[in-house]
């Protein structure tokens, strides 16, 4: 069985200040073998691009209304009349705040949970199986 794998390649805005932001190339990721993951992989101007993983549930949650705490927080704005999910990334060489496109971000997200409707993906995994044998031994 291969695993389902949802991309879509979009350009986020880094912002620097309110003022002022630098485009971003980035392709989002899903794969129905990693089911409780999202994968954002950045273009930065270097040969070794940037990847990031958080819990698909973050991502889902963010476009709707603030989530997340630590290193990665999600929510929803408006800028300039555009609605936009913006996605803060803390890491030890930095911090980082990104803005996406809602209305892309969401029509990516719609097709993951497609591929795989939430609640299901410990099915994916086998972990339900797994726990079965387990249980009845």
């Amino acid at each position: 069985m291969h695993p389902t794998v949802v991309e879509r390649e979009l350009e986020l805005r880094l912002v620097l200040s309110p003022e002022r932001g630098i485009p971003v190339p980035a392709r989002l990721g899903y794969r129905s073998d990693d089911p409780f993951a999202v994968h954002i992989v950045f273009h930065i101007n270097s040969e070794h691009p940037v990847n990031w993983t958080f819990a698909r549930e973050l991502l889902v949650e963010g476009v709707f209304r603030a989530c997340g705490h630590g290193d990665v927080r999600v929510w929803p704005t408006k800028v300039n009349g555009r609605s936009v999910v913006l996605m803060a990334l803390s890491s030890p060489d930095g911090d980082a705040l990104l803005e996406a496109p809602a209305a892309q971000v969401s029509s990516w997200l719609e097709r993951t949970l497609r591929a795989v409707p939430p609640g299901t993906e410990g099915e994916q995994l086998g972990i339900d199986d797994a726990l079965d044998q387990l249980l009845a031994r």
